[in-house]
C-alpha cells in the first residue's frame, strides 16, 4: 500500500514540476516577446519621423528646383507607399518585414536622388532651412539604424529562447514562432564601382 502511494506522490511531484517549469518557460517567452514588440514600435516611430520630415524637405527644394518635378514626385510617391504599410508586432512574418523594408528602401533611394539635386543649386545648399532639414534627416537615419539594431538584438534573444531545447517544446505547444530580423537592402549586396577615370 505504501509503495503505491509513494508512486502516486512521485508521479504527482513530476507533473507539478513539469507544470511549474512550463509556466516559467511560457512567462519567459512572453517576457522576451514584449521587448520585440516595443522595439518594432520604436523602428516604426523612427521611420515615421523620417516620413514627417519629407514634406518640409520637398517644399524647400521645390522653391529652388522647379524643374526637378520628377525627383520631387518620386520622393512624395515613395513616402505615400511607405506610410501605407503598417505591420502589427504580433504578425512580424518574413514577408511583411520584407514588404516594409522594400518600401523604406524606396524612400531612401528617392531621398538620395533628392539630396543629389542640391549639388546643382548653390542657393539651395546655402538655404538655412534646407541645411537644418538635412541635419534632421541625417539624425533620423542614425536613429533608424539604431532602432533596427535594437530590434534585431531583441529578436535574437527571443529566437534563442523559442528555438532552444526544451523551451522549443513549449514554444511550439503555445504557438510561438521565430521572428524575422531586419536585413541589409538588396542594393547593399553589390559593392559599388569606383572609378577615377
Amino acid at each position: 500500500m505504501k509503495s503505491s502511494n509513494t508512486k502516486w506522490l512521485i508521479a504527482g511531484a513530476v507533473v507539478l514540476v513539469f507544470i511549474f517549469w512550463g509556466i516559467s518557460t511560457y512567462n519567459n517567452i512572453i517576457a522576451l516577446d514584449e521587448p520585440v514588440s516595443t522595439s518594432w514600435a520604436n523602428v516604426q516611430t523612427q521611420y515615421q519621423r523620417r516620413a514627417d520630415l519629407i514634406p518640409n524637405l520637398v517644399n524647400t527644394v521645390k522653391g529652388y528646383a522647379k524643374h526637378e518635378q520628377e525627383t520631387l514626385e518620386g520622393v512624395i510617391n515613395a513616402r505615400a507607399k511607405a506610410t501605407q504599410i503598417t505591420i502589427d508586432p504580433s504578425n512580424l512574418t518574413p514577408e511583411k518585414i520584407q514588404e516594409f523594408q522594400a518600401a523604406q528602401d524606396q524612400i531612401s533611394q528617392a531621398l538620395g536622388r533628392l539630396m543629389m539635386v542640391q549639388e546643382q543649386y548653390p542657393d539651395l545648399k546655402a538655404n538655412e532651412q534646407f541645411r537644418d532639414l538635412q541635419v534632421q534627416l541625417e539624425s533620423t537615419e542614425n536613429r533608424i539604424s539604431k532602432a533596427r539594431e535594437d530590434f534585431n538584438a531583441k529578436v535574437e534573444d527571443y529566437n534563442k529562447t523559442v528555438r532552444r531545447f526544451p523551451g522549443n517544446i513549449f514554444a511550439n505547444l503555445f504557438g510561438f514562432q521565430t521572428k524575422t530580423k531586419f536585413e541589409a537592402a538588396q542594393s547593399a549586396q553589390t559593392a559599388p564601382t569606383v572609378s577615377f577615370e
